[in-house]
């Protein structure tokens, strides 16, 4: 994995001083990449021993008790030389995407809207490339659509949408996960696990971003190493239900009473330590069987008690 060897090189070599502070985001910017294989790497890294954590977000360079040492990440620190820019260079959407992502979830809640690519690109100082490339995300996703005129169109989050949605993800990510099971790296298998330990027993004291990574971890990092692309590429709607669940209780601002999922992805990985996959799949396939109750009722509680601050760009539909 080339982004954990490049910070282990830097480690290794000073540049990174000991007790850096490493986020998800800065890495990923200097990278051009998403924060997943950032967090691989951390996991990779940390139970390498190279960097830790602490009592606050992200991890620290090094062992030890001391506190973070907030610097700067720049390419020249990684190692990253000029003749690599793209390496540097995020692109445009991405400086606007997971704000917009949220946005568009709590109000695909409400309904179905029409999405205006120039008042977009206007309400967010961009430019309408960037805007239309956000979009273009959002449609892979499944949160817009174009109607029949080729105009932007945000997909109403019903419950007949989230039942469907959990119908594929019953039938294909315990698939995915017997597949992918015998490539999981054994060290990145152990510090997930080590998270969700840490997490059951802190809860609820966890942030949104806590909880995002611990999903991310089984549903996208895990399955994300079966060998059947045709497979993964059918699940990629389906994905949306985590990024629901992930956005409603952004808004909510409220842990449920009982930890929602941390002992059933316990379940699944205690499963694949004994290299169990039958047992892995099934214990998946219910995990994501009762979690779909759990997200109507929340939705339903986010549509009751808020009502969105409608952004120009955006439009209800009448039907």
């Amino acid at each position: 994995m080339r982004i954990r060897e490049v910070l282990a090189e830097a480690i290794a070599s000073g540049r990174l001083p000991k007790g850096a502070l490493l986020l998800e985001g800065p890495v990923a910017t200097l990278f051009a990449s998403t924060r997943t294989p950032v967090r691989q790497a951390f996991a990779l890294l940390e139970a390498a021993g190279q960097i830790r954590r602490f009592d606050g977000r992200g991890f620290l360079v090094g062992q030890g008790r001391g506190g973070p040492k907030r610097v700067v990440l720049t390419a020249e620190m990684l190692g990253l030389d000029e003749e690599a820019p793209a390496l540097r260079k995020a692109p445009a959407w991405e400086a606007i995407y997971e704000n917009l992502e949220r946005e568009m979830v709590h109000l695909s809640v409400f309904g179905r809207h029409r999405i205006n690519e120039v008042e977009l690109a206007r309400a967010r100082g961009v430019g309408r490339q960037v805007a239309r490339d956000a979009l273009t995300r959002l449609e892979a996703l499944g949160i817009v659509e174009k109607d029949e005129r080729m105009r932007w169109t945000l997909v109403p989050l019903d419950e007949q949408r989230m039942y469907d949605l959990h119908d594929i993800r019953i039938a294909l990510e315990p698939l995915a996960l017997s597949r992918a099971a015998p490539f999981i790296p054994p060290v990145e298998r152990r510090a997930m696990t080590q998270r969700l330990e840490e997490a059951l027993a802190a809860y609820p004291a966890l942030s949104v971003e806590a909880m995002d990574g611990l999903e991310t971890d089984l549903h996208i990092t895990c399955l994300g190493y079966c060998p059947n692309r045709e497979l993964l590429i059918a699940l990629r709607r389906a994905r949306f239900m985590l990024n629901v669940s992930k956005h409603i209780i952004g808004v909510s601002h409220r842990m449920p009473a009982d930890e929602p999922f941390i002992a059933e992805h316990l379940a699944v990985f205690r499963a694949l330590d004994v290299d169990d996959r039958t047992r892995a799949a099934e214990t998946l396939r219910h995990h994501i069987t009762v979690a779909l109750p759990k997200v109507i009722e929340r939705v339903a509680e986010v549509r009751a008690a808020h009502r969105p601050d409608m952004p120009a760009y955006a439009t209800p539909v009448v039907r």
